[in-house]
C-alpha cells in the first residue's frame, strides 16, 4: 500500500488531477475486498485494482465522469457469479464503492496522503477520515484529515471532538468502515502496515490459520503443490498460489513486512522451504514440527553453511505454548505468535532501528 500512495503523490506532485476509487463496504461470502483502491487518471490508465471484472470497468466508467464533474459519487455494486469471483467472493456479494476527485492544486490534500506514507513508514497507526457529504451539497468543500495516535490532526477538520478521541484512543477497527455522528456521515480508514503472512502448504491448519489472519489485519498468501488443497474455496480470504515444486518458489517479494507460516505436508517440504526462506528480508519465519525433528534439520543446514545464530531466529515449533491439539487451536496459537512478532516489528521500527 505504501508504493500505491507515492505513486498517488507522484501524480499530484506533477500536476496531474486523479479520481481515487475505494471499497468500504463489502458483503457476501468474503470482506476481502473492503479497502481495495485504485486511481484512474485523466487518460484512462490506472493504479491498483478494485478487484477486476465489471466493477472495474464499472468504476472506470463512473471514474471518467468524476473527472469532468470534478464532484465525488457513492456506487453501490451487487455481484454474482464469475463477477464476484474476481472480488474474492465464491458466492457473490455485495458493497459500495466511493469514487473520489483529486485535483493536483489541493495542497491539504498532499499534506494528509505525505502523512500517511510517513505513518506506515514508522510503523505507526492513523486513521483516514473522509466526510461524505449529502448529494444536495456536494459542490461543498468537502472535509478530509488523518489522525495519529496521539490525537494530532493532519488537514482541516472540524467534528464532534468525541469522534476524533475515540479514533485515537478506542479501540482501533482494523477495516475500513462507515460511522455516523451528529447526522453526518465518514469513511473511517485505519492506516497501517498490516503485513503479509505467506503460508506454505494448504493443508487443515493452513486453512484454519488463513481464517484468522484475515480477522487480524494481515494480507494472506497460500502457497502449495496441490490444486485440491490450494484453491478459492477452501481458501476463500486469501489469494492462493500453486507451484510445481516446492524447490523451485516463484518470486514472491518477501521483506520486512512479511512473515513466513511453514506447515507443508512433510518435513522435507518444510525443510525446502525453510532453506529457501532463511536467504529472505522475512519479519517472521515459523515452521511447525516436533523439537526432533527440527534439530535434525538445523544440522543439515550447518553442515550447509548457515551459522547457529541465524537458525535460533526461527520460530520452531511453531506458536504460543497453549498444549493445543486441533488444527483450530494451533491456529490460534500460530496467529498470537505472529500479532506478537507484528508489534515487536512495529515497536523496533517507532525506535528506528
Amino acid at each position: 500500500m505504501k508504493k500505491f500512495y507515492q505513486d498517488v503523490l507522484r501524480l499530484l506532485a506533477a500536476g496531474e488531477n486523479i479520481v481515487l476509487a475505494t471499497i468500504f463496504h463489502s458483503s457476501g461470502s468474503s470482506p476481502r475486498s473492503e479497502g481495495a483502491k485504485m486511481v484512474v487518471c485523466l487518460d484512462g490508465s490506472i493504479i491498483g485494482s478494485v478487484g477486476g471484472g465489471r466493477l472495474e470497468a464499472e468504476t472506470i466508467r463512473l471514474a471518467k465522469q468524476v473527472h469532468i464533474s470534478q464532484q465525488p459519487i457513492i456506487q453501490d455494486f451487487d455481484l454474482t457469479g464469475k463477477d464476484a469471483a474476481g472480488l474474492g467472493m465464491i458466492c457473490g456479494g455485495s458493497g459500495k464503492i466511493f469514487v473520489d476527485y483529486i485535483p493536483a492544486d489541493d495542497l491539504g490534500k498532499q499534506k494528509v496522503y505525505e502523512a500517511m506514507l510517513f505513518t506506515m513508514e514508522k510503523a505507526q497507526k492513523a486513521w483516514l477520515v473522509t466526510e461524505l457529504m449529502p448529494e444536495e451539497n456536494q459542490a461543498q468543500s468537502r472535509q478530509q484529515c488523518l489522525v495519529l495516535q496521539d490525537g494530532t490532526i493532519v488537514g482541516s477538520f472540524q467534528s464532534d471532538p468525541k469522534f476524533i478521541s475515540q479514533l485515537s484512543s478506542g479501540p482501533a477497527k482494523i477495516s475500513i468502515h462507515a460511522d455516523e455522528r451528529d447526522g453526518k456521515h465518514y469513511i473511517v480508514e485505519p492506516i497501517r502496515t498490516a503485513g503479509t503472512v505467506y503460508l506454505f502448504g494448504a493443508g487443515h491448519v493452513s486453512q484454519q490459520v488463513a481464517r484468522l489472519t484475515g480477522m487480524v489485519g494481515f494480507k494472506t498468501v497460500v502457497i502449495d503443490d496441490r490444486p485440491d488443497f490450494a484453491n478459492q474455496d477452501r481458501f476463500p480470504e486469501a489469494k492462493v498460489m500453486i507451484i510445481d515444486d516446492f524447490r523451485f518458489l516463484p518470486e514472491l517479494n518477501i521483506g520486512s513486512d512479511s512473515y513466513v507460516v511453514i506447515v507443508t505436508r512433510g518435513h522435507l517440504h518444510d525443510g525446502i522451504v525453510l532453506e529457501q526462506m532463511l536467504l529472505t528480508n522475512a519479519a517472521y519465519i515459523g515452521m511447525i514440527g516436533s523439537k526432533r525433528k527440527r534439530d535434525a534439520l538445523y544440522q543439515e543446514l550447518k553442515k550447509k553453511g548457515f551459522q547457529a545464530e541465524t537458525l535460533q531466529q526461527i520460530h520452531s515449533p511453531i506458536g504460543v505454548g497453549i498444549d493445543a491439539e486441533t488444527p483450530e487451536e494451533i491456529a490460534v496459537s500460530i496467529v498470537a505468535e505472529l500479532i506478537k512478532a507484528r508489534a515487536e516489528c512495529e515497536k523496533w521500527l517507532r525506535m528506528g532501528k
